[in-house]
C-alpha cells in the first residue's frame, strides 16, 4: 500500500539533505558551512518530488552530474548516490516507456561523472554505469511485482545459481586489474576472488553461513588483498540484508553489530585518529541500510506466504462448499427419484405379483413373472443409483459383468416378444471394462427402444465387434410386424447414449434403414499400448458412413 500525503515527501527531502551534509563532512577539503548547506539542499531537496515526478528527478540528477565539475566533490557524490534511488523509485511506480529513458539518462550521466582524471572509464569500471542504472530498475520492478509473483520467483532453484554467478562476475570485474598487486600469486588471487563471489549463492539457503563466511573473508582481504576488500565489503552488506530478511530480530541485531565491527576494521583500520562522531554515524547508517531493506523484504516475503496460504485455504473452502452443494443436490435428486420412480415401480411389482398368483398358468403368468422380475431388477438398480447419488465415493464399486448385462438384456427382450440375435466378438472381452460397460448400457437402451417403438415380433440383431482401435456396437432392427400405437417417451434415450459415447471420445448415430427398420451404431475408442484411442492398428481414424443424413435422426 502506497503512503499518501506530504509527510513521505518531506521525509525524503530531509533524508536527501542529511545525506548531502554527511557526505560533505567526509571530504578532505570541507566547504564552508553556508556553502555546504546550500549545496546539500540543492542536491538532496529534489528527493521530495521523486514520488510525484520520478523521471523529472532522474533527469535533474543526471544534469547535476554532467555539470558537476563546477561543484565540490561531495555534491556530485550525493547526486550519484541519490540518482540510482530515483531510478529505482521510477521503476517501482511508472511504466516501461518512462523507465527506459530514465535508466539511460542515469547510465550516461554516471559514465560522464566517472570520465575524469580521478576515475578513468576503463575496462575495470565500464560496468559501473550499467550497474548504477540496471540494478535499481531490477529492484524497483521486483518490489512492484505482486506478492504471488515474488513468492513464485523465490521458489525457483535456479535463482541460487544466478546469485552465485552474479557474485563471481561482480568480484572478478571489480578486482581483476589488481590481481598482481598483492603478495599472493595471480592464480591464488583468482581462486580467492571466485570463492568470495560464490558465497552469494548461499544467501537464500544458508544465509547465516554465508554471512559468517564473508565476514571472515572481509577481514582476510583487509590484511592480504586490499584491492578486493572494498568489493567484498559491498557483497558482505548485501548478504547482511539477505540474512536480515530471513532471520529473527534478535539474530538480526547480533548480525548488525558484527557487521558494524567488521566494516569498521575494514574501513578505518589503524587510522584511529580519523574516527569522528560523524564518520561513526555514517558507518552505522551504512550498515543499517541493508538491514532495513532486508527486514522490509522479509515482511513482503512473509506476507506472500500468508497470502498464498489464505488463497489456498479459500480454494479448499470453495471446493468443500461446491462439494457440499453438489451432495445436497444429489440428495434432493435421490429423494425425488425414491419418492416418485421407486414408488411407482414398487407398486407395479406388487400388482404384478398379485396378478401372477391370480392368473392361470401360461403365457400370461410368464409375462407377469417377467414383469415382476424386471421390476425387482429395476428397484435394485435404483437402490444402487441412489446410493451413488448420496455418496459419490461408492461410484468406484465393481459393476456387473458387461457381457452378462448384454446377454441378460437379450434374454429379456426375447422373453418380451422380440427375436434378438446376439453376435458377440470374443475379442471384445479384452476391451477395457469402462468401454464394455458403456457398450452394454447402449445395447440395453437400444433394445428397449426397439421393443417400445417396433413392438413384439420384430427381428433385431445386436453386434459387438472389436475393430482394433475401437469397439463397434450395432443394434439393427427390422420393420415392425404391423401398425403400433406410439408409446410415451422421455426423449432422452438417444441423447443419453450419445453422451455416453462422447464421454469416451466416440460417437453414436441412429436413423432409419431402407427396409423400414432402425439402426443404432456406436463407435467407442479403445486405448491399447502403442495404439492411441480412436485409431486402428493402421493408425487411421475410424469413420462410419451411414446411409442416412443427420437431419433424419430422431430422438427416442
Amino acid at each position: 500500500m502506497r503512503s499518501r500525503g506530504p509527510v513521505p515527501d518531506v521525509l525524503l527531502a530531509l533524508a536527501g539533505i542529511a545525506l548531502g551534509l554527511v557526505v560533505s563532512g567526509k571530504t578532505g577539503e570541507p566547504a564552508p558551512w553556508p556553502a555546504a548547506a546550500a549545496l546539500a539542499l540543492l542536491a538532496g531537496a529534489p528527493m521530495g518530488f521523486v514520488r510525484r515526478g520520478p523521471l523529472v528527478v532522474c533527469a535533474y540528477y543526471a544534469a547535476f552530474l554532467v555539470v558537476g565539475d563546477r561543484f565540490p566533490a561531495f555534491a556530485t557524490d550525493t547526486a550519484q548516490i541519490l540518482l540510482p534511488v530515483a531510478v529505482g523509485i521510477l521503476a517501482h511506480r511508472d511504466a516501461w516507456r518512462r523507465i527506459v529513458p530514465g535508466a539511460v539518462l542515469a547510465g550516461a550521466a554516471t559514465a560522464v561523472n566517472l570520465a575524469d582524471p580521478a576515475t578513468a572509464l576503463t575496462a575495470a569500471t565500464w560496468y559501473f554505469p550499467l550497474g548504477m542504472s540496471a540494478v535499481p530498475v531490477v529492484v524497483g520492478r521486483y518490489l512492484r511485482s505482486p506478492i504471488e509473483a515474488v513468492a513464485e520467483v523465490e521458489r525457483r532453484p535456479g535463482l541460487d545459481l544466478l546469485l552465485a554467478g552474479g557474485g563471481v562476475a561482480f568480484m572478478v570485474l571489480d578486482t581483476w586489474t589488481g590481481w598482481d598487486a598483492g603478495p599472493w600469486p595471480v592464480w591464488g588471487v583468482g581462486w580467492f576472488v571466485i570463492g568470495c563471489g560464490l558465497t552469494a549463492g548461499l544467501v537464500r539457503l544458508l544465509p547465516g553461513t554465508a554471512f559468517a563466511l564473508q565476514a571472515v573473508l572481509v577481514l582476510l582481504a583487509d590484511q592480504n588483498a586490499q584491492f578486493a576488500a572494498n568489493s567484498l565489503q559491498g557483497l558482505f552488506l548485501v548478504t547482511l540484508g539477505a540474512f536480515a530478511m530471513y532471520a529473527s530480530w534478535s539474530w538480526t541485531a547480533v548480525a548488525y553489530l558484527l557487521a558494524a565491527g567488521v566494516t569498521a576494521l575494514n574501513v578505518v583500520g589503524d587510522e584511529l585518529a580519523e574516527v569522528t562522531p560523524l564518520r561513526i554515524a555514517a558507518l552505522m547508517a551504512m550498515v543499517a541500510a541493508p538491514v532495513i531493506i532486508g527486514r522490509y523484504l522479509g515482511v513482503r516475503r512473509a506476507a506472500a506466504g500468508l497470502q498464498l496460504a489464505m488463497a489456498e485455504e479459500a480454494r479448499q473452502l470453495a471446493a468443500e462448499r461446491a462439494r457440499a452443494d453438489l451432495l445436497a443436490e444429489r440428495e434432493r435428486i435421490a429423494r425425488d427419484v425414491h419418492d416418485i420412480v421407486a414408488h411407482h415401480v414398487g407398486a407395479m411389482v406388487l400388482r404384478a405379483g398379485a396378478a401372477q398368483y391370480a392368473a392361470p398358468s401360461g403365457p400370461v403368468a410368464e409375462a407377469l413373472a417377467d414383469i415382476r422380475a424386471t421390476g425387482h431388477q429395476v428397484l435394485e438398480d435404483l437402490r444402487g443409483l441412489l446410493n451413488v447419488l448420496r455418496d459419490p465415493e461408492l461410484a468406484h464399486l465393481p459393476v456387473a459383468d458387461p457381457e452378462e448385462v448384454v446377454r441378460d438384456a437379450v434374454e429379456r427382450m426375447n422373453a418380451a416378444g422380440l427375436e434378438v440375435e446376439l453376435r458377440l466378438d470374443p475379442g471384445a472381452e479384452s476391451v477395457p471394462l469402462v468401454t464394455r460397460a458403456s457398450a452394454a448400457r447402449i445395447v440395453q437402451e437400444g433394445l428397449t427402444n426397439v421393443l417400445k417403438h417396433a413392438g413384439p415380433g420384430t427381428r433385431a440383431t445386436v453386434e459387438l465387434r472389436d475393430a482394433g482401435g475401437a469397439l463397434e456396437v450395432n443394434v439393427l432392427s427390422g420393420p415392425p410386424p404391423g401398425p403400433r400405437d406410439a408409446l410415451p417417451s422421455s426423449g432422452q434415450g438417444i441423447a443419453g447414449m450419445r453422451e455416453r459415447a462422447r464421454a469416451l471420445g466416440g460417437d453414436l448415430s441412429a436413423g432409419p434403414r431402407p427396409d423400414g427398420g432402425w439402426r443404432l451404431a456406436a463407435t467407442l475408442p479403445v486405448e491399447r499400448p502403442g495404439h492411441p484411442a480412436g485409431y486402428s492398428c493402421g493408425m487411421t481414424p475410424q469413420y462410419r458412413l451411414l446411409p442416412w443424413r443427420r437431419e433424419e435422426e430422431e430422438t427416442v
